[in-house]
C-alpha cells in the first residue's frame, strides 16, 4: 500500500499564509501526495505551484459550518474548480439533517455536485457529514443521502468540530456505502498506525496535516489537526 497516495496534504488554518502554502505545495511534490487541500483562495496559487505535476488540488466549500445556502456553496464549488480544484470537500447542512429536512440535505450536496462537474467532469467531490454531531443513525442517514447526491465521497470530518475521524464512524460509513462511493478520514489523524488503521477500516482518502510523520513513521504530539 502506497500511503502517500491516499493523503489529501492539509493546511486550512486562518493564519495560512502564502509561504506557507507554496510549503506543503513543495512537500506534496517531494512525498507524492495525492492531493494538496487548501483555502479557496489560495487554490490559483497552488495551481500554479503544481502545474505539470499529477497532484490534485482539494479545496473546502461552505468550511467548516456547512450552513450557507445551497446557491453560495454552488458558486464557491465552480469558481474553485475553474481556478484549478481537482477535489471538492463540501460540507453538509448538518441543522437540516438534524431537523430531518433530507430532501433539502440531498438537494444542497446536488447542486455542489452539478455545479463542480459541470466546470469539470472529472472534479472528484468529497462531503464531509462532520460524524462529531451525529448518532449513528444520523451518519447512515448522511451517508446515504450522499450516495443519492452523486457525490465520489463520504467524509468524516472538518477538523474544527469536537472531534475527529474514529474507527467505528468510518467502518459504519463504510458499510453503509458498500461500493458505491468511497471513504475519507480526516481529522485527528497523525501518526502511520492511526493511518494504517483507517484504511483498514475502508477509507481510501485521508485528510491530515501531518502527512510527513505519518509516511516517515514519526511521532507527533499536538493531534494532527487542520
Amino acid at each position: 500500500m502506497n500511503i502517500s497516495q491516499t493523503i489529501d496534504h492539509t493546511l486550512l488554518r486562518a493564519t495560512a499564509t502564502e509561504a506557507e502554502i507554496k510549503a506543503i505545495c513543495e512537500e506534496a511534490i517531494a512525498y507524492q501526495f495525492k492531493t494538496v487541500c487548501v483555502p479557496t483562495c489560495y487554490v490559483p496559487i497552488a495551481a500554479d505551484l503544481l502545474k505539470g505535476t499529477e497532484i490534485g488540488i482539494t479545496t473546502v466549500v461552505g468550511f467548516p459550518l456547512g450552513n450557507e445556502t445551497a446557491a453560495t456553496k454552488a458558486f464557491q464549488a465552480k469558481e474553485a474548480v475553474v481556478n484549478g480544484a481537482s477535489d471538492i470537500d463540501t460540507v453538509i447542512n448538518i441543522g437540516a439533517l438534524k431537523d430531518e429536512k433530507y430532501d433539502y440535505v440531498q438537494f444542497d450536496i446536488e447542486e455542489v455536485v452539478k455545479a463542480a462537474k459541470a466546470a469539470d467532469p472529472k472534479t472528484i467531490v468529497k462531503v464531509i457529514i462532520e460524524t462529531c454531531y451525529l448518532t449513528k443513525e444520523e451518519i447512515i442517514k448522511a451517508t446515504e443521502l450522499v450516495i443519492a447526491a452523486g457525490a465520489d465521497f463520504v467524509k468524516t470530518s472538518t477538523g474544527f468540530g469536537t472531534g475527529g475521524a474514529t474507527l467505528e464512524d468510518v467502518k459504519l460509513m463504510k458499510q453503509t456505502a458498500g461500493n458505491q462511493i468511497q471513504v475519507k478520514a480526516s481529522g485527528g489523524i497523525s501518526d502511520a498506525e492511526t493511518a494504517t488503521a483507517m484504511i483498514e477500516a475502508g477509507a481510501t482518502r485521508l485528510g491530515v496535516s501531518k502527512s510527513i510523520a505519518i509516511v516517515t513513521g514519526q511521532k507527533v504530539t499536538d493531534g494532527g489537526s487542520y
